[in-house]
């Protein structure tokens, strides 16, 4: 009882400071909010009954109701190919097929302001260093170390490990020689809080624009966490992050932590790989690493909606010939609350979060 006490303390100080924190880094630039916009974005993977990917879509392939409301897209991205932004009904893009920062409009709607995000994935890899972790370490660290190499130029990773605690071993950068030479540097230890751990990581991706990845490696159940799974599952889809869990068979060998994998990253649109050997926790980075190339990335800004609760995402395609194809994304979003800036007049406003930046 004692030491839930102090985790549960733990736990509560690290959201409430943790928030704390990335609000004070608001304000400083709270003079620039004037208003807050709702801006959904989707990760997107489709493919045949085989499995395999299909690519070359366009935008107007896709059709996407939210709450059976059409929706418009706003922004267009196939795997690591430069966004596309659709401004007064025309898409642009970059030329040079570089990660530049691209220009977010609303389209013909001038109460909704110009944005910018990064093109390029931000991926955090959550590594279990728990005491599950004390065989095999070492091959643990070479299949991670091999998906970081593999993942040059796709935006920015970062490292986390957790057993009991969270740990934030290398924070996102562009630097893969800065994330391998951590990966060399996590020993294993305590217990397993993954569900607190995962949440916080979560909450990490959160205030990011573009495409949030969180790549979990488990080596077996949790066995210290407060959290509830379906807490983090559904803050994970209100943000519009993507989890993909890696286990091996110490977490397979136990069916409520296998089935709690694979609801969590179905959720989130992201797969569940339950690995026999570390031959096949390889083949499992190098899947996810084959399907964040071939994901589509789409956003759209909701039409007026009532519904300030859950709202359910529905993701088509157009045209009889594509019906026979598989879709795997997101099935909806909460809205979550943030206050504007308090140079503003304007009264709270529900957003789909994280909201978009001024």
């Amino acid at each position: 009882m004692v030491k839930k006490s102090i985790l549960l303390l733990w736990l509560v100080t690290e959201l409430f400071f943790g928030s704390r924190i990335r609000s004070g880094a608001q304000q400083e630039d709270a003079s620039r909010l004037h208003v807050n916009v709702v801006l959904v974005q989707l990760n997107v993977a489709v493919t045949d009954r085989k499995g395999n990917y299909i690519s070359g879509l366009k935008p107007e392939d896709f059709i996407i109701t939210e709450d059976k409301i059409p929706e418009k897209i706003a922004t267009f991205e196939e795997g690591n190919e430069p966004t596309r932004t659709l401004t007064g009904g025309v898409f642009t893009s970059a030329s040079d097929g570089k990660p530049a920062e691209v220009p977010i409009t609303g389209g013909d709607d001038p109460a909704r302001p110009s944005l910018t995000r990064v093109n390029g994935a931000n991926i955090f890899i959550l590594f279990d260093t728990s005491n599950y972790m004390y065989r095999g370490f070492v091959f643990a660290q070479d299949a991670i170390a091999d998906f970081v190499r593999s993942l040059e130029g796709v935006g920015n990773v970062a490292l986390y490990s957790y057993s009991r605690n969270l740990s934030r071993v290398s924070t996102l950068t562009p630097d893969r020689s800065q994330v391998l030479h951590a990966v060399r540097n996590t020993v294993a230890g305590d217990n397993a809080a993954l569900y607190n751990c995962l949440l916080l990581t979560v909450q990490d991706a959160a205030p990011l624009t573009g495409r949030k990845v969180i790549v979990v490696f488990s080596n077996g159940p949790d066995n210290a966490s407060l959290v509830p799974p379906e807490d983090v599952a559904e803050l994970a889809q209100s943000t519009g992050t993507i989890i993909y869990m890696i286990s091996t068979q110490e977490a397979e060998s136990e069916p409520v932590s296998t089935a709690v994998f694979e609801r969590m990253s179905k959720a989130t649109g992201g797969k569940a790989y339950f690995s026999k050997d570390w031959k096949d926790e390889a083949r499992a980075f190098a899947s996810i690493r084959d399907d964040l190339a071939h994901l589509y990335a789409l956003s759209y800004y909701p039409q007026g909606n009532a519904n300030r609760g859950w709202r359910a995402i529905s993701v088509k395609l157009a045209g009889k010939n594509m019906q026979q194809y598989r879709i795997r994304t997101r099935d909806g979003y909460r809205l979550r609350q943030v206050q504007v800036s308090s140079g503003s007049s304007q009264a709270p406003a529900a957003v789909d979060a994280p909201a978009a930046p001024q």
